[in-house]
């Protein structure tokens, strides 16, 4: 493949990533189709197929992009600071994971189907960026709190990134959910992606103030 045909072709799949990403602010994945994805392109809808088989594999590389985006926010961080008490770990953690609402959004959404409908090729490279968050997040660990071994970080990890599916749906109430809830007779107590995140954090560091 030529120099300027692989530069299309990376293009033209940010062209369709961003299409999905811009159809997704105002529809639901169920309501996102490939034609209106292709709608939302230069090109046709046939096109799409030869660079994603599916809509899951287009979602899944938004996704993918998303969690490339956080731990580019991650390493800015700590190229910045070279000491970082448990507390400052936990804001740091909070705040460049709540800055990106879009990769929570998507984690809300059933990635168990997004990835049972994707290509082999396409699950991988996707795991290579989650895999990277995973990494990120553990040398932040190690640079910030030695003390930490690695039994503990792996049980912070386990703990941490399951956590990250829920904060969405906890944050992010429609005025038919609280309805439904008043009705139910359960109070909801608003919290932001923020103050859940970094409550639920100083906890697993360990943060008593």
């Amino acid at each position: 493949m030529s120099r300027g045909s692989a530069a299309l072709t990376a293009a033209r799949r940010e062209e369709i990533i961003a299409a999905c990403a811009e159809l997704n602010e105002t529809m639901s994945f169920r309501e996102i189709t490939i034609k209106e994805i292709g709608a939302a392109t230069s090109f046709t809808r046939t096109s799409i197929y030869n660079y994603f088989e599916t809509k899951e594999e287009i979602f899944l590389a938004l996704l993918q992009k998303e969690y490339e985006l956080w731990v580019d926010a991650m390493n800015a961080v700590m190229e910045q600071n070279e000491t970082m008490t448990r507390s400052e770990i936990a804001d740091t953690l909070a705040r460049t994971l709540t800055d990106r609402p879009r990769l929570l959004r998507l984690l809300s959404m059933n990635l168990f189907d997004m990835e049972a409908n994707s290509r082999a090729e396409r699950l991988a490279e996707f795991k290579v960026a989650f895999g990277t968050s995973l990494d990120t997040v553990t040398r932040m660990l190690e640079k910030y709190v030695p003390e930490m071994d690695a039994p503990a970080r792996q049980e912070f990890l386990y703990a941490f990134f399951p956590f990250i599916y829920g904060i969405y749906p906890y944050t992010s109430v429609t005025e038919k959910q609280r309805t439904a809830m008043v009705q139910a007779g359960i109070p909801y107590v608003y919290q932001s992606a923020y103050d859940l995140t970094f409550t639920c954090l100083k906890k697993l560091l360990g943060v008593n103030a």
